[in-house]
């Protein structure tokens, strides 16, 4: 038997990236995660935590994060089941456009059952790495392949259209040929929507580009006539009703499939997190 208190304070280390900050969460001394860490390493006989700024969990440890976690959402619907109700938390993967547009009624209705969220904000094709160390226990992802000891199923496509104000599309026209010269709006280094554009367009030269990593301001930047963006449609319907923003591609847009990940494990918590997932998902994606 691994011991549950070295267990969980491997997921905290993993969770927060330090062993300091782990201490802090756990109200125990640096020194205390230490010999936990050796202690359950010495009982799995393998290094469990890569010492790195963050820390992040080896593969053995990966297993032994997700154990920490099934350990806790076991004991929660135990406790339930005997009529107790505390809350429980679960840590999710979600990228940023949909952070910003559907997810939050997912979190409206587990909070309406008690259950709380600890969102990481990550870009949809890197969730996946986070459910593989470990990190969460379920994801919105655009990888379709289930990551060992999980389960994924479609949610559907999140449709992104090129757009910019009307005074960046007069000074600007983005006919054949005149895309690379055109600045573009990306939400971090990791954001390869806009390429993937226009690779569909046969535009190879990266543009110029500024990097937002917020939707708000992201969408402010366009708004302002710096650049162009591949914004989903979902989130600027009212932009295009009224004319503040406008399709530079008309007819032409890019759909991310997304996809659930989730731990395979026999939880009605997790079970009724992807419940509202799909209908939340149902409501916004394609």
């Amino acid at each position: 038997m691994f011991d549950r208190a070295q267990l969980a304070t491997l997921a905290a280390v993993v969770r927060h990236g330090s062993f300091d900050a782990a201490a802090t969460a756990l109200h125990v001394t640096p020194s205390a995660v230490s010999q936990r860490i050796k202690g359950l390493e010495q009982a799995a006989g393998q290094v469990l935590v890569r010492r790195a700024r963050p820390t992040r969990a080896t593969d053995a440890g990966a297993v032994l994060v997700r154990l920490a976690g099934q350990l806790d959402l076991a004991e929660h619907e135990a406790r339930t089941e005997l009529g107790e109700h505390g809350p429980v938390t679960l840590a999710l993967a979600v990228n940023a456009d949909s952070l910003s547009t559907w997810f939050p009624a997912v979190v409206a209705a587990t909070a309406d059952r008690g259950v709380l969220v600890d969102v990481h904000r990550v870009d949809q094709d890197r969730t996946a790495d986070l459910l593989r160390d470990g990190t969460v226990m379920a994801a919105v992802s655009a990888d379709p392949a289930p990551v060992q000891g999980c389960s994924a199923s479609p949610l559907g496509a999140m449709r992104y259209r090129a757009l910019a104000a009307p005074g960046f599309a007069e000074r600007h026209p983005t006919g054949p040929g005149r895309w690379a010269s055109a600045p573009l709006l990306a939400f971090d280094r990791h954001d390869t929507l806009q390429d993937r554009f226009l690779a569909d367009l046969g535009v190879v030269d990266p543009p110029a580009r500024h990097h937002v990593p917020s939707q708000d301001a992201f969408v402010a930047v366009l708004r302002a006539g710096v650049a162009w963006g591949m914004v989903p449609e979902v989130a600027v319907a009212d932009e295009l009703d009224s004319g503040v923003l406008v399709d530079l591609a008309p007819g032409r847009s890019l759909d991310v499939p997304l996809h659930w990940q989730r731990w395979k494990v026999d939880s009605p918590v997790l079970a009724a997190l992807t419940a509202d997932v799909r209908a939340a998902a149902r409501s916004a994606l394609r």
